[in-house]
């Protein structure tokens, strides 16, 4: 199965062309300014370099949060454009769960940085089982994290700096939501029960003027 990947929910751009698990071709570029040019020329280099044509993919696997809002809306915006255009599947990853490594067993929990100012630090959390998600991607304050770890134990995965300093006591695997996790999970999935939807596990903070 040929899956192009596309994760803009954090910093840049990361595109990934998989087929079978292996990567064909991948682009990334750091650069969180102009996402909107620089992706669809990152699909297209990605593909020439592959010699494959657009129509020969078979599915799209976006990441679709939580994380960056402006890159979060543009890139599931165009991975569904894409999916449309090409009349294709496109489904819809969170970056906690293109986070966790494949072949995790027993609880584990996916933790990404959300609010990074004291006293409010805050993560984006998502709890796995056996690499299956138990709970939808939430914001959670460093405290309450704190005291949910020490009363129930998970492995922990992603990058928590605030909370290793917290509590040095609670190891944390650095991993990081790629593009190239979101196309293996993709290729796994029901493409009807992972619709490309923005992720971003709080409520609009967004005042109307009076």
């Amino acid at each position: 199965m040929l899956i192009l990947g596309i994760n803009t929910a954090g910093q840049g751009c990361d595109v990934v062309l998989m087929e079978n698990n292996l990567a064909l071709g991948q682009k990334q570029d750091p650069d969180a300014r102009g996402q909107d040019v620089t992706l669809p020329a990152l699909v297209r280099s990605v593909w020439a370099d592959a010699g494959i044509e657009p129509g020969q993919i078979d599915r799209i696997a976006v990441v679709t949060g939580p994380g960056s809002f402006t890159g979060i809306r543009l890139g599931v915006a165009f991975a569904r454009g894409l999916a449309l255009a090409l009349d294709k599947p496109c489904l819809g990853i969170t970056s906690l769960e293109a986070s966790l490594p494949p072949g995790q067993q027993g609880s584990a929990m996916v933790l990404l940085p959300a609010q990074k100012r004291p006293p409010d630090i805050t993560y984006w959390v998502q709890r796995f089982r056996s690499g299956t998600a138990t709970t939808d991607p939430e914001e959670c304050h460093i405290q309450t994290l704190h005291e949910e770890l020490l009363a129930r134990p998970h492995r922990l995965f992603g990058e928590a700096t605030a909370l290793q300093e917290k509590a040095a006591d609670l190891p944390v695997y650095p991993a990081r939501p790629t593009a190239a996790r979101a196309a293996a999970l993709a290729a796994e999935r029901d493409p009807a029960l992972h619709r490309p939807r923005p992720n971003y596990a709080r409520a609009p903070d967004a005042v109307l003027p009076t």
